[in-house]
């Protein structure tokens, strides 16, 4: 049974046991699938204030923080301890291009020419992490949910802001691994 769970599962199982999330949530306490409310119900209980976003019953909520701390704690015991720890395999055509802007160290899930102290304090890192970090919070915020809660919750529920949401997360995705990204990394 671990080395089942060690190896990497098919789309086709994966997929639909993360979709049977969001009716095992409705049916069994009327709960809807999001990540980014956790951070509001966190601010709501560190930062009481007068500011109305973060003025209302969180008490009510306190399931999503622990189902939030549960997917962070699954995925610290998948990382280490359910991993072959194996190189990841990356196609060449993508190591060539990676290359021409300096991407050479493929020794770990991310490239550690891209994610490292050393890179983060350089202006292209500072760009991508605080430019990057205000621009996930503001789109979470201004699109009411976060890309899982749209992509996940929203288009089950047949919610058509969430299908708008998910095609523009989609599109800008597109835009960042295409042309946003290239550009700053050539700073």
């Amino acid at each position: 049974m671990l080395e089942i769970m060690k190896q990497p599962w098919p789309w086709y199982l994966a997929g639909p046991l993360i979709g049977l999330t969001v009716p095992a949530l409705l049916i069994l306490g009327n709960k809807s699938f999001g990540i980014s409310s956790s951070l509001r119900h966190v601010c709501a209980i560190c930062l009481p204030s007068k500011i109305p976003f973060f003025q209302y019953e969180w008490k009510r909520e306190v399931w999503n923080l622990f189902f939030t701390s549960g997917i962070f704690l699954g995925g610290m015991i998948a990382a280490y301890h359910l991993s072959d720890h194996a190189r990841v395999k990356i196609h060449q055509d993508l190591v060539n291009e990676l290359s021409v802007y300096g991407v050479t160290d493929f020794s770990s899930t991310v490239p550690k020419d891209l994610v490292s102290w050393g890179k983060l304090m350089t202006l292209p890192g500072m760009i991508m992490m605080i430019g990057g970090g205000f621009l996930v919070g503001f789109g979470a915020r201004y699109a009411g949910g976060c890309t899982s809660g749209h992509a996940i919750m929203g288009l089950s529920t047949l919610q058509w802001p969430s299908l708008v949401a998910t095609i523009c997360f989609m599109i800008g995705g597109f835009a960042m691994a295409n042309w946003i990204l290239p550009a700053i990394l050539t700073l």
